[in-house]
């Protein structure tokens, strides 16, 4: 067993499961948080308990509650915005209100009381959809956070923020994921949910257009 330990946010995504399997890859005992917070459908959370079960990782559910809703992935009233143009700056609908904010509050909190020294979270900034939390100037200002407002950053303890997909494009990830053995079967992507993605949303786009860059077959894709 590692000596490294490592709090990795899991949510059932591409993306999460190429960062759990990279931060395996670094020698890292990997400890998953999958959140369960009423988003639209609960496929993505039974993806991640088997991506990490899978890949032998401890891994726990955090149900949390956000009854403001703000966001179309929390509302079933409003809609998920299929790809098309949208205005230059404007963030879509699927946009959670400071929803990585959350996430990293509670892996920290988790990191600092089982003494990981890392937080492995996989956002990528080429790719994103206009959240402002998947930024590199998000993740270097909590950096910053940690060092002023954990015990752990008082005591020079460092817990690192670590996002090794932040500057690679879809099919860099794909890409690496492959290198790795991510079992992206087991992975879900699509903002809805159903028996199969449904190819119009954002992050469908991403997916379908990253696996067709390196000359992949989605497994999802029947």
């Amino acid at each position: 067993m590692s000596d490294k330990k490592a709090v990795v946010l899991l949510s059932g995504g591409l993306d999460s499961a190429v960062t759990l399997y990279s931060a395996k890859k670094q020698g890292y005992e990997c400890s998953c948080l999958i959140f369960d917070y009423d988003q639209r459908h609960r496929k993505e959370v039974l993806c991640a308990r088997r991506i990490a079960k899978r890949s032998r990782s401890e891994s726990k559910i955090i149900k949390i509650n956000l009854p403001w809703k703000g966001s179309a992935l929390l509302d079933n009233k409003m809609r998920v915005e299929g790809r098309g143009p949208r205005a230059e700056g404007r963030i879509p609908a699927t946009y959670v209100p400071a929803r990585n904010i959350i996430f990293l509050s509670f892996a920290l909190s988790y990191a600092e009381t089982i003494k990981a020294e890392a937080i492995f979270i996989g956002a990528h900034a080429q790719d994103y959809s206009g959240y402002p939390d998947c930024r590199p100037d998000f993740f270097r200002a909590f950096s910053k956070v940690v060092a002023c407002g954990t015990k752990a950053g008082i005591e020079k303890i460092n817990i690192a923020i670590k996002t090794p997909l932040i500057d690679k494009t879809k099919a860099e990830i794909i890409r690496q994921g492959i290198s790795l053995g991510v079992p992206f079967g087991l992975t879900w992507s699509c903002y809805n949910g159903g028996l199969s993605p449904c190819g119009t949303c954002d992050s469908c786009y991403y997916r379908a257009k990253g696996f067709r860059e390196v000359n992949k077959k989605d497994p999802l894709i029947k």
